[in-house]
């Protein structure tokens, strides 16, 4: 088995640490190999705030995986949630000298000009997204190189984070004995691991339900257009139950897990829950508990379309489904009140196209880390990943393509 085969993602979440490891054979399928998932406690909503618990569990996470694999892990790619990831849409220009065509060095130099957008200095550049060329006014051209003009324009999706929770990022891997392969927002990983051959023709909301917070990516034609991070998620339904019932969060965890659903008209109101604290007892219907879930997720879902229609116009015009996925995405009753505060047809994403674990990592949970394993493996087989201003890494137009031919090739 050779180690230049060997991609891994590492999602450190807010409630759970998941390692993935993944081989790429000569067919070109990738092979998810190993798989290790611990609790994690050291996050809140997305940020590392405890840096010793975290390092822990993500040595934890990676000997886990290492033992189902067979093999050391020695560096992986790293996704990027919370509140401190922001969003900018650019629009970049650059002349063409008279009588040649357009080349690699155009497309660069009018990125470049679309990413010099005024940022405060702590943040740090992830991802830089052409959406589509215009050449001479001529819009819509998605590869200008090779074709004759005076001036070359393009529209960008810029993501950057601040610097200090991805310095704290780097370090929970680094200390843990894992090399840094690159920073990738959640949305654009977990949409790599969930959308379909249809979905990537289309213009595609996708909702990543965590446990601390929620991000939200649109795709356009299999380009990410648009991506934000809302401070929700499903923890947030957890603690709501657990102040109403007075409950310890790990007993209102269980509550929410084992009877939750989204909608009350999904619930048996015969089926009374006991739960308890130490000297304290109470009761719950299974009807009550999800009149508590309901207003939680819906103040999500609203939250994500008032962020799209901010940035994108209105929903139910532009947008042709959403695919809901990551660990809250599994309660019953999800979709259905997703399908209702959006008006568009919703459906559950999970990882495919992929063979080894497939029973392990088929669940919406592992969205995003099997989606840096297949963003690792187009970066780490075509060396497309340049390094930015701080050294991180961002998406040059080359990875774009190929990140756009991902949905085709592999789905």
């Amino acid at each position: 088995m050779s180690s230049e085969r060997i991609i891994v993602g590492l999602d450190i979440g807010t409630t759970e640490i998941r390692t993935v490891i993944g081989e790429v054979p000569g067919d070109g399928v990738l092979d998810i190999i190993g798989e290790g998932s611990v609790p994690s406690d050291g996050l809140r909503k997305g940020v590392v705030v405890n840096l010793e618990r975290t390092i822990e569990s993500v040595r934890q996470s990676i000997a886990a995986a290492e033992r189902v694999a067979g093999v050391q892990v020695e560096s992986a790619w790293l996704a990027v949630a919370g509140s401190h990831v922001q969003a900018f849409s650019s629009h970049g220009m650059a002349a063409i000298r008279r009588g040649q065509e357009v080349t690699k060095a155009d497309l660069d130099r009018t990125i470049e000009n679309a990413r010099a957008i005024p940022m405060e200095s702590h943040m740090e550049v992830l991802h830089v997204l052409p959406q589509e060329y215009v050449v001479d006014g001529n819009d819509g051209i998605k590869d200008p190189i090779g074709m004759s003009g005076v001036r070359l324009e393009v529209d960008v999706h810029v993501v950057a984070a601040s610097e200090g929770p991805l310095a704290n990022l780097r370090r929970c891997a680094e200390d843990a004995g894992i090399q840094v392969d690159g920073l990738v927002v959640q949305s654009l990983a977990s949409g790599l691991a969930v959308l379909n051959e249809a979905e990537r023709d289309l213009t595609t909301v996708l909702i990543d339900v965590g446990g601390g917070t929620t991000d939200v990516g649109v795709f356009k034609r299999g380009v990410l257009a648009h991506s934000a991070v809302i401070p929700l998620g499903g923890d947030h339904v957890t603690q709501d139950i657990s102040q109403l019932l007075r409950i310890p969060p790990d007993e209102a965890d269980r509550v929410k897990i084992g009877h939750g659903v989204a909608l009350p008209d999904m619930a048996d109101r015969e089926v009374v829950l006991e739960v308890s604290n130490p000297g304290y007892k109470a009761t719950i219907s299974a009807f009550e508990l999800a009149q508590v879930i309901k207003p939680r997720l819906m103040e999500i879902f609203d939250l994500a379309k008032q962020s799209i229609e901010t940035h994108l116009g209105a929903v139910e015009l532009g947008v042709s489904n959403v695919v809901l996925t990551g660990g809250a995405s599994t309660m019953p009753g999800v979709d259905r009140l997703a399908a209702d505060r959006f008006r568009l047809p919703v459906r559950i994403g999970a990882p495919h196209g992929v063979s080894g674990l497939t029973d392990v990592v088929s669940k919406p949970s592992h969205a995003t880390s099997v989606g840096l394993v297949r963003y690792g493996m187009l970066q780490g087989e075509h060396g497309s990943a340049q390094p930015n201003d701080r050294g991180g890494r961002a998406t040059t137009p080359e990875a774009l393509k190929r990140i756009r031919n991902l949905f085709k090739d592999f789905f």
